[in-house]
């Protein structure tokens, strides 16, 4: 992978945290729209999973018609914490594109 498509990866990507679904809304939208790319992908973890989905399923519905799921990539995460305990945390990434797919 070149260093302008990982960029591009980088600003084309919505973390997902605890904010409400519409936060991450809008700023898919605004990716869409101003930034001119075809392709965002929505990264969550955890109990941010859901919101993940439910951003992904306004977008699709609401506001970008013709946006469709063009991968779903779903996996575990290990994680340490403050007290060096190790977890493993699911994880999630919708890729979502307004590309013809094939």
């Amino acid at each position: 992978m070149t260093e302008v498509n990982e960029r591009n990866i980088d600003e084309n990507t919505i973390f997902v945290g605890s904010k409400p679904p519409m936060s991450y809304v809008l700023a898919v939208v605004t990716q869409f729209s101003t930034s001119g790319s075809d392709e965002v992908v929505i990264k969550a973890r955890g109990q941010a999973i859901s919101r993940a989905v439910d951003t992904a399923e306004i977008v699709r519905n609401r506001f970008v018609k013709d946006a469709k799921i063009q991968d779903i990539i779903i996996g575990t995460e290990s994680m340490t914490n403050e007290e060096n305990r190790t977890s493993n945390v699911s994880s999630i990434e919708i890729h979502l594109t307004t590309k013809k797919l094939e």
